[in-house]
């Protein structure tokens, strides 16, 4: 018999055969688990993979609702259904949305935003033709937090998945130089962080803290690239990997 832990356990690893069989032996896609509906934990989890949308698609199918039509088919990469959206209302693609995240802070922020932080490409390519700015602001908190850019979202992605549209984003004028005053990371989680002074640069090696928890040479290739984009050439590489941690 399955429980609703199983169904955490199988967001926490995108797998959409384990979500199926939880669901079937009777895990309600619906009733709250420790006070968050079932398919908010699966949006807020830490995994980025091409299985999400799969994920996703499993919890809709069987009752569960995103609430918004349009984070629905950002995260989904579902460029047919929002083209339909921005048909009906092209000021979708300024429309502010708040799904809680494990990583950059999705609070306030535009659908280009949702589409850097999951790596929606396709969804991303239509914003972008129907005149979303690369360069929208997230809003700013009561606390000074956010005014970031959606290629915030991108340079601290785990595995490095969010590659495709960060270069998407520079390729389609993303400011690199834009600075922000604070930048919250992992909100309300453990390992919930406020960066200060960031530029996209700056925030890209934040992916070095240990809380972070990215791999040291993604680190420093997404450095390499986005100082290529800015200045023409790739920064010296200086005893990385640092020799010092690992010995």
């Amino acid at each position: 018999m399955a429980t609703e832990a199983d169904l955490l356990e199988a967001f926490e690893v995108h797998s959409p055969d384990a979500i199926r069989e939880a669901l079937r032996e009777g895990v309600s896609p619906t009733d709250l688990i420790q006070s968050k509906r079932p398919i908010d934990s699966l949006i807020e989890g830490y995994l980025r993979s091409s299985r999400f949308a799969d994920c996703l698609r499993t919890m809709t199918g069987a009752g569960a609702t995103v609430g918004n039509p349009l984070l629905e088919a950002l995260l989904l990469d579902d460029d047919a259904a929002l083209i339909r959206l921005l048909a009906m209302s092209p000021e979708v693609r300024h429309c502010r949305l708040n799904p809680l995240t494990a990583f950059t802070s999705c609070r306030g922020v535009s659908a280009l935003h949702v589409c850097a932080e999951f790596n929606s490409l396709r969804c991303a390519r239509i914003l972008l033709e129907a005149g979303a700015d690369v360069n929208e602001r997230a809003e700013v908190d009561a606390e000074g937090m956010g005014g970031h850019t959606a290629i915030f979202h991108t340079v601290n992605s785990i595995f490095d998945f969010c590659r495709p549209i960060m270069e998407l984003l520079v390729a389609k004028g993303a400011d690199l130089d834009l600075r922000v005053d604070a930048i919250l990371w992992g909100e309300s989680a453990s390992w919930e962080t406020a960066v200060f002074d960031a530029t996209p640069i700056s925030y890209a090696q934040c992916g070095l803290y240990r809380q972070f928890q990215r791999r040291e040479e993604h680190v420093y290739a997404t450095i390499d690239y986005l100082r290529q984009a800015r200045a023409g050439r790739a920064p010296a590489r200086r005893n990385v990997p640092n020799k010092y941690l690992n010995s």
